[in-house]
């Protein structure tokens, strides 16, 4: 019925006031849609899925796509407002239009870059990759062709997808009725932008919701599925510069005392492994980019490997039972430089100002009279390492920029060969005693290698194993080539892997197997009575640091988190203990079994039969604890 006097009718207000609870569904829909291309896009896991499970990721993730269509209408709503506010000629159906395309582009973006990385690192999409955005190069080295081809068309599918839903659902923004004040409109957009405040919280609840209210699965990839991205990352960002512990498990002095137990040794002694008498032995540290325990054969990988590695393991001193303090090279390099944990959704290597109070080796043994340099094919500035590798103290740094061109690949920088024929050649020069660290490269991903295939196959466990070789290769020339050397005699090689990886097998993200990593000792410092030496004890990267320390009679007691593993293990860990994180969890491995923990659900993913309940209480606490001291930096 038309109000003649007014001249307007209650459905043309109802329609015009209808479009923010339009737009809001515009962005529910949308999400809707990213989720069943995160399922299709995955379909073997979500094949394996046990029946009814996938209508259940979409019921679960509603209120948390509600939270994240709440974040993504407030620009809008208020825009909304504004353009109430100042009438037609602000041109408002324009700037909404524009405002939305920037933001499902945005979307669409975050979207097309966690089904890309989901595969390979086991999470979804948070804040970890922003720290690469200042090496754009280095970052998209990973891909092949063919994935940022597939990418840029499911990106420009889903912009259109986003145009054509929201023509759809939204449509066209109606005029103000002729009579409708602008203040009165004002106020009734107003009105929906602060009912914006309860899917923004997730609901009514007194706690805001959070990653945990979406679980529901047993099945860590259907939790997963359930995630919404964009919340993801805000919520990720938000919780790095947070100064509040989430993982809060016990009570502090409680975690306190279950960490300590960790490195209450049962007496001071070492077992010695180098020369009665060699003072100040150079020191060659060489961090292996990505080698899995699951390709060495001595420590139960695949055999013909890393023949390299295992002729070592029988000629020098092996490391049997070492994992990975995390799953990337930044967190890697932090772990055995420094001896620092990790942390499950960040890593201090973002934050000079707190890796500036961090111990490292190069500083330590530079206060003894070391010289010291840094070796890596690649760009020193991905993901803020040069910062902390400058404030280590490194006198002297070769990079990517330092080779030929035709001597780099096309994606990362120098081949392994290369790395290793530069450092050959320029460690005569080196004052000793010198402390020399050298990065590889060659096989991360996309394991371009300047070698014949050895292993047939195409698919990535194949290239992967193809690579791992081809290093394990070279590095044996190295060394065969360095013991004609005069400064071999004096030398103490440390051989160790930043990480390890979900191939082969595609190992998932909590997998003790994509943890396990070889460390082996050798070079000319060696006694010859340390040879064939096999340490069976658990540990960890951070560990390296105090054993390298004792090895050369220094004191470790700055590296407060490392432990030396050739001394007497700990009463309450006879066997030794590994922890180690990844993101939104850890894992604690001892020679009892491996317990695994997502902090999120809180809850265990998987734990051996025999594995007590004192172990998982520890894991908890030396998150709790080693986190709280990250904070404190």
């Amino acid at each position: 019925m038309r109000h003649r006097g007014r001249g307007f009718t209650f459905a043309d207000v109802k329609s015009r006031f209808a479009f923010q609870p339009r737009y809001f569904l515009f962005w529910l829909l949308y999400f809707g849609l990213v989720r069943a291309l995160f399922l299709v896009y995955y379909l073997p896991r979500t094949s394996a899925l046990p029946a009814g499970t996938v209508p259940r990721i979409f019921g679960h993730a509603l209120r948390l796509d509600a939270s994240a269509a709440a974040y993504l209408c407030l620009a809008p709503f208020l825009l909304f407002v504004v353009g109430c506010l100042l009438g037609p000629r602000f041109g408002l159906a324009r700037g909404l239009r524009g405002l939305t395309a920037v933001l499902v582009a945005l979307v669409a973006l975050l979207t097309v870059a966690d089904l890309a990385l989901y595969g390979p690192w086991g999470f979804r999409l948070d804040a970890t990759p922003l720290q690469y955005l200042r090496t754009p190069g280095e970052a998209a080295a990973s891909a092949t062709p063919g994935l940022l081809g597939l990418g840029l068309g499911l990106w420009l599918a889903l912009l259109g997808a986003g145009w054509g839903l929201y023509k759809g659902v939204v449509g066209r923004l109606p005029d103000l009725p002729a009579g409708f004040g602008r203040g009165r409109a004002a106020l009734a957009g107003l009105l929906y932008l602060a009912l914006l405040v309860v899917p923004l919280r997730g609901g009514l609840q007194q706690i805001p919701i959070n990653q945990g209210d979406v679980y529901f699965s047993p099945v860590p990839f259907a939790n997963h599925a359930a995630i919404n991205v964009p919340w993801n990352v805000l919520n990720s960002l938000f919780l790095q510069n947070s100064t509040r512990n989430p993982y809060q498990f016990l009570p502090d002095t409680t975690a306190a005392r279950l960490t300590a137990s960790l490195y209450q040794t049962a007496g001071p002694d070492t077992v010695r492994l180098l020369r009665p008498g060699l003072r100040q032995p150079n020191v060659l540290f060489i961090i292996l980019e990505s080698f899995t325990g699951k390709l060495v054969g001595h420590l139960g990988g695949e055999p013909g490997v890393t023949p390299t590695l295992d002729s070592l393991s029988r000629t020098g001193v092996a490391f049997r039972n070492v994992f990975a303090a995390g799953d990337r090279s930044q967190k890697g390099l932090v772990a055995l430089l420094s001896g620092y944990p990790n942390q499950p959704a960040t890593s201090i290597i973002k934050y000079p100002r707190k890796t500036e109070q961090l111990p490292h080796l190069a500083r330590v043994l530079r206060e003894q009279g070391y010289s010291t340099a840094y070796y890596h094919g690649g760009e020193l500035a991905f993901a803020n390492m040069k910062s902390y590798l400058v404030t280590a103290g490194y006198q002297r740094f070769t990079e990517r920029a330092d080779f030929r061109a035709q001597d780099q690949n096309a994606k990362w920088g120098a081949h392994d060969h290369v790395l290793f024929a530069r450092m050959l050649q320029e460690l005569a020069g080196q004052p000793q005693p010198f402390f020399v660290t050298a990065f590889t490269l060659s096989s991360h991903e996309p394991f371009d290698v300047p070698m014949r295939t050895r292993f047939a196959g195409s698919n990535e466990a194949s290239q992967f194993r193809n690579s791992v070789y081809y290093t394990d290769h070279v590095l044996g020339q190295f060394l065969q080539s360095a013991r004609q050397q005069p400064w071999w005699a004096n030398t103490l090689v440390v051989l160790v892997a930043d990480h390890g990886h979900p191939q082969p097998g595609s190992s998932p993200v909590h997998d003790p197997a994509k943890f396990r990593i070889p460390l082996l000792l050798t070079g000319g410092a060696l006694a010859p009575a340390a040879r064939g030496r096999q340490v069976l004890t658990y540990g960890s990267q951070t560990d390296v640091a105090a054993t390298l320390l004792h090895q050369l009679n220094l004191p470790a007691t700055n590296f407060p988190w490392s432990r030396d593993l050739l001394a007497p293990a700990p009463p309450a860990w006879p066997g030794g203990a590994a922890f180690y994180s990844f993101t939104d969890g850890f894992g604690v491995a001892t020679p009892a079994g491996t317990v695994t923990y997502d902090n999120v659900a809180r809850r265990v993913i998987e734990h051996d039969s025999a594995v007590s309940r004192q172990q998982l209480r520890f894991g908890q606490a030396y998150e709790q604890a080693s986190f709280g001291d990250f904070l404190g930096k």
